[in-house]
């Protein structure tokens, strides 16, 4: 198993290209809000969590979200969460996280590494058909500061042309779904800039569990639900590599079910 995902990067990330005026313009730039969709029609599971709605983001000149590492973050209201998985596909615990959601009819987003999907390609496409939003998180995970700009450009593109050819048989020099998250949370100017290039949504977090490091489960439910009740609404960050994170992620998600969160799914504009 791969090094774990280690967030220890809490500098605050300027993006590149008058970030900080686009900042002025995010809510015209993202897309109309689906309406909520309803447990009946949707989930045979009448007690189940449910996905409350759907964002489509609009990432045309890049956008950047997640109060982690940027200024801005999604326009969630109170209660509402985003749930996102960065490093698989990793098999079992992947599998294990998949059925919670399963279960509790709930979407999320996964970051995937693209050594990972080559590894589990099947897992990949499930995840997929599930209806789970597909997002990049590089080839091997190498953070970004410590290497060059081309081999960063490399790795990052590396990791969306394995993905995508094995979900589309095809890959090109834009993502089919343009959102990342950099590796550790560490961006350099270089690659920021060329991916609002390529129209490309970068997505930190806004709480995250540190579910890299070793605890049970019961601890990393309760850091977790710590951390989102103090800032109400956000953009969740865990992992599914961990069997601690796949074994918490079912109460996780019945015990956001009563203290009344809704689960929000993000989508690119105009689909993948």
């Amino acid at each position: 198993m791969r090094r774990p995902d280690i967030k220890t990067s809490r500098r605050r990330a300027t993006a590149p290209g008058g970030f900080f005026m686009r900042a002025l313009l995010l809510a015209l730039a993202l897309a109309t809000v689906a309406p909520s969709r309803g447990h009946a029609a949707d989930c045979p599971n009448p007690n189940a969590l449910g996905t409350s709605r759907v964002i489509e983001i609009d990432t045309r000149h890049g956008r950047f979200f997640g109060t982690k590492s940027y200024p801005e973050t999604l326009p969630l209201g109170d209660h509402e969460i985003v749930l996102t998985f960065d490093d698989g596909p990793a098999g079992k615990t992947t599998d294990a996280v998949l059925e919670a959601l399963r279960k509790e009819c709930v979407k999320a987003t996964f970051f995937i590494v693209g050594d990972m999907a080559k590894a589990h390609p099947e897992q990949l496409k499930r995840i997929a058909a599930e209806g789970h939003t597909i997002g990049h998180h590089s080839m091997t995970h190498v953070i970004m500061t410590t290497v060059p700009f081309a081999r960063a450009k490399d790795d990052i593109a590396g990791g969306w042309h394995t993905v995508d050819r094995i979900l589309y048989g095809e890959a090109h020099d834009r993502p089919r779904t343009p959102f990342f998250r950099f590796p550790g949370f560490a961006p350099t100017k270089e690659t920021a800039a060329w991916l609002s290039d390529l129209d490309v949504g970068v997505f930190g977090a806004d709480f995250w569990g540190s579910d890299w490091m070793p605890m049970t489960a019961q601890q990393l439910l309760d850091q977790v639900l710590l951390r989102i009740e103090t800032r109400r609404s956000g953009i969740l960050l865990l992992h599914d590599i961990h069997a601690h994170t796949a074994a918490m992620v079912p109460e996780l998600l019945r015990e956001l079910h009563r203290r009344g969160w809704k689960v929000v799914h993000i989508v690119p504009k105009g689909g993948a």
